[in-house]
């Protein structure tokens, strides 16, 4: 039987490359599926392809009364919101903290960390109603450290880890887990592309080679680990700080000698 069967998910940031690869993979596990995105043509047609038990709703994740249509159309649609999946977010350009633009702080933060505190705000009723859930936000391996020129992601991030433990606690009792997954570098647009504002990819400058293991991540690499943490075989986690990085916090590996 498939994991999500009777549940509903709702998932920001629902057309890019991990988003997708999440709403894909909780709907091949027979959830229904809210596409949430402020890019309307493409959360139109993800919804189109993936047909029956899939809906899109234009979420701006800054927005309080954005999420609260969405979390009524979750409901609305399908019957219950069980799943909520914080993943939208965005990357600054890179500047030294001097340097970096006020507005650009405040929209890194806005989107990051408040988008995922409204979200948090928005479906704790709604999961409640359901009888419980689960929260899983996306956070980075930059909230577990410090990065040059990143300031306004890695704050965003880290704050990321605070809220999710109050949340763990405020909801434990109503049998919402709340819990983090900390990717690393992902082959993602996100990755591959320029922030707005930058002339340099993320992956035009990282190699992964000295790490333990040699490749960037892969969305689906994610996504395994947060259908695991949205079921109910994670029924006893809660707060937990899952990291997906194939060892790029562990620092450069040693190479094996040949024999």
């Amino acid at each position: 039987m498939p994991r999500f069967d009777d549940q509903t998910a709702l998932v920001t940031g629902g057309t890019g490359g991990q988003g997708s690869s999440h709403v894909r993979a909780f709907h091949a596990e027979g959830a229904n599926v809210v596409i949430g995105d402020v890019d309307a043509e493409r959360g139109a047609a993800l919804a189109d392809e993936l047909g029956a038990r899939a809906l899109f709703t234009r979420l701006d994740v800054t927005d309080e009364d954005s999420w609260s249509a969405a979390a009524l159309a979750a409901e609305s649609t399908f019957g219950t919101l069980d799943v909520l999946v914080n993943n939208a977010g965005v990357q600054n350009p890179p500047a030294p903290i001097e340097t970096t633009d006020p507005a650009t702080w405040s929209r890194i933060l806005d989107i990051n960390l408040t988008g995922t505190f409204l979200g948090i705000r928005a479906a704790a009723a709604a999961l409640r109603r359901a009888g419980g859930g689960a929260i899983v936000n996306i956070a980075s391996t930059m909230g577990l450290g410090g990065t040059a020129h990143y300031a306004p992601y890695v704050a965003s991030k880290w704050a990321v880890r605070g809220l999710t433990r109050t949340a763990a606690l405020e909801l434990g009792r109503d049998r919402v887990r709340v819990n983090t997954i900390h990717p690393g570098v992902i082959a993602t647009p996100f990755i591959r592309e320029p922030a707005a504002g930058a002339t340099t990819a993320i992956a035009d400058v990282y190699s992964p080679e000295p790490f333990a293991i040699p490749r960037l991540g892969e969305p689906t690499d994610v996504t395994r680990l947060l259908l695991f943490l949205a079921s109910s075989e994670a029924s006893f986690i809660t707060r937990a700080e899952y990291v997906v990085d194939g060892g790029l916090l562990l620092g450069p590996a040693l190479k094996t000698e040949a024999a």
